[in-house]
Formats: structure tokens, C-alpha cells, sequence
């Protein structure tokens, strides 16, 4: 029989999560991993359904999670490269200038090539991935306080929604180096403890 006095409920590990203590990494940007500053796990939400009644309306829980948008920061390095892999991957995406742009991305420069996934994905949430080249999967590691893996958050299916502007100015009194916002979107986060 398990005790459930209140020696039993106390927490065995005392360390606080750090906000520094992470690593994150895109397949789809390589070059971005080293410089990523700041990720924001994002929300999840479950709607709310009410059920009618003479007098107060009674919440019950929704069918549907909402997770909201990943948003990275990173700073930009010299070259801009880690920059213009991001660019190309939202312009492969959107194709504002023609349409070869789109199977450019795809077929050269995507880093998620579309014959290493399995099909169906079967362990995958939904079915539909009409093009898995535009896709990337990410992934947030939480360090403990001696940097070793305790938390693994993996994002399947992630795709940049925006990218934020880059500020040049010669009234700067002290070096700032650069950096940029990014937003993406995402099928699914799981959450793994290693």
C-alpha cells in the first residue's frame, strides 16, 4: 500500500529550471541552431463548451487543443547566413516572384527531402502532409544545472509564418549585435523526459 501522507507528496528534486538552460535546433536551419538567444514554448489552450441550464450555464471541457505560435530569437550572424536560410525557406514557401521558387525549395534546397518519409505517417497527428519538403521538425532541450538532457519538447511539422526586420543605423553608441524574431506554426509539440 503507497502512503499519501504529506511526507509521501513533497517533491524529491529541489533544483529550479534555469531560463538559460536549453538548446534548441531546426533540421530545416542548421545554421541557425548556435545563435538562437530566446524560445518561447508556446500556449495551449482547450476551448470551453456550456451547457445550458435554467440557471447558471455549466463549462465543460472543449474537443479541441489551440497551441499557440513558436516564437525564436536569434542573433544574425556577420554573413547573414543563418538569416537567408530562413528567408529562402519562407519565399520557397510563399513564392512571391514566380513559381519556380516553390520547387527550387523543394527539390534543391530544402533540408527535409520528401523520399525519407515514411508514407502514410502513421505516427504522425492528422494525415494530411501534402509536401513534406516545406515541413522541418524542431526541438527544444531542456539542461539541468550541469547542462546534461533531462526534457526533450519535440515540434512536428513546423513552417515559418514571419520574420522580423533588421534594424541598420549609424546613431548606435555602443555595439548591439543584431537579431531577429521569428514565428512559426507547427502540427504538434510532444513533451519527453530523458
Amino acid at each position: 500500500m503507497a502512503e499519501d501522507g504529506p511526507i509521501a507528496r513533497q517533491p524529491t528534486k529541489l533544483d529550479l529550471s534555469s531560463p538559460t538552460q536549453f538548446k534548441f535546433g531546426i533540421h530545416q536551419l542548421p545554421k541557425v541552431e548556435f545563435f538562437v538567444t530566446s524560445v518561447t514554448l508556446p500556449t495551449i489552450s482547450l476551448g470551453v463548451t456550456r451547457m445550458n441550464t435554467p440557471f447558471k450555464d455549466i463549462p465543460i471541457p472543449g474537443e479541441k487543443l489551440d497551441y499557440g505560435n513558436l516564437n525564436v530569437q536569434f542573433l544574425i550572424d556577420e554573413y547573414l547566413e543563418n538569416y537567408i536560410t530562413l528567408h529562402d525557406w519562407i519565399t520557397g514557401i510563399g513564392f512571391p516572384q514566380k513559381r519556380e521558387q516553390f520547387s527550387t525549395h523543394r527539390d534543391v534546397t530544402s533540408n527535409t527531402q520528401t523520399d525519407t518519409i515514411p508514407t502514410p505517417p502513421i505516427d504522425r497527428v492528422g494525415n494530411a502532409t501534402p509536401d513534406k519538403a516545406m515541413y522541418s521538425d524542431a526541438y527544444l532541450m531542456i539542461l539541468s544545472n550541469k547542462n546534461n538532457p533531462i526534457v526533450q519538447i519535440d515540434f512536428q511539422d513546423l513552417f515559418p509564418t514571419s520574420l522580423g526586420s533588421i534594424s541598420y543605423t549609424q546613431g548606435a553608441s555602443d555595439v548591439e549585435y543584431m537579431s531577429m524574431d521569428a514565428t512559426f506554426e507547427y502540427k504538434i509539440f510532444t513533451i519527453t523526459t530523458l
